[in-house]
């Protein structure tokens, strides 16, 4: 259906509070912004800032529903033939040889962790993420594996997958913030990807192929 004007407006006013958030918290650290700041540069209200986002941290994190359902939504739009961990792995590949921001290999994205790294606030919400991540993958490994309610492997495999995912990104911060180069950091990183891939079980490689038609 087409975006009616009520909507639009809606999603213009959030992403333009959304985007000076982020432009204060870049400058000064997330714990030093309060709301009532926030309001005040977006030219909105206090209550408009929570009517669209109901915490602080939402400001900063207002793509979680995208990040929580990535590994997930990969997994469903896999090839035929494809497992699950292929697909998640491949692309993981293809973000470092991009340099995405989903590895923090972006330009600008330095700026980004160290907000992160330095907010307690900020930490424990990405914990809660990649939790989410991991759960949400979990429940659509049983979907698309078809396995039982009570087979513990559909969450186990989520558990790997997402933590696999994870190292790479926290090697990769770990390199750029010790001067490494982008195309350096990168390569370490898919070196370090080959690794992981060989320390997965068949059971783990395989599971949930897809169909061929």
């Amino acid at each position: 259906m087409a975006e009616g004007l009520r909507e639009r407006k809606k999603r213009q006013t959030r992403q333009h509070i959304s985007d000076v958030a982020t432009g204060l918290f870049m400058a000064r650290g997330f714990e030093a912004v309060t709301i009532a700041e926030i309001a005040e540069a977006a030219e909105v209200s206090v209550n408009t800032v929570y009517n669209y986002f109901p915490t602080k941290e939402d400001l900063f994190v207002d793509r979680e529903e995208e990040v929580v359902d990535r590994p997930s939504r990969l997994v469903r739009e896999r090839a035929a033939g494809q497992s699950a961990a292929r697909a998640l792995m491949d692309q993981l590949r293809q973000d470092i040889r991009e340099r995405h921001a989903y590895v923090g290999l972006s330009e600008g994205y330095d700026r980004f962790r160290q907000v992160i790294v330095e907010s307690p606030t900020l930490m424990a919400r990405l914990f809660t993420i990649q939790g989410k991540a991991v759960h949400q993958l979990g429940v659509t490994l049983r979907e698309e594996a078809a396995a039982d309610p009570g087979d513990p492997r559909p969450e186990f495999i989520a558990h790997q997958l997402v933590g696999l995912q994870n190292a790479v990104l926290r090697s990769i911060i770990r390199g750029l913030a010790e001067g490494g180069g982008v195309d350096a950091v990168a390569e370490d990183a898919l070196r370090k990807v080959d690794v992981m891939e060989s320390l997965l079980s068949d059971a783990v490689l395989n599971y949930a192929a897809k169909n061929t038609p």
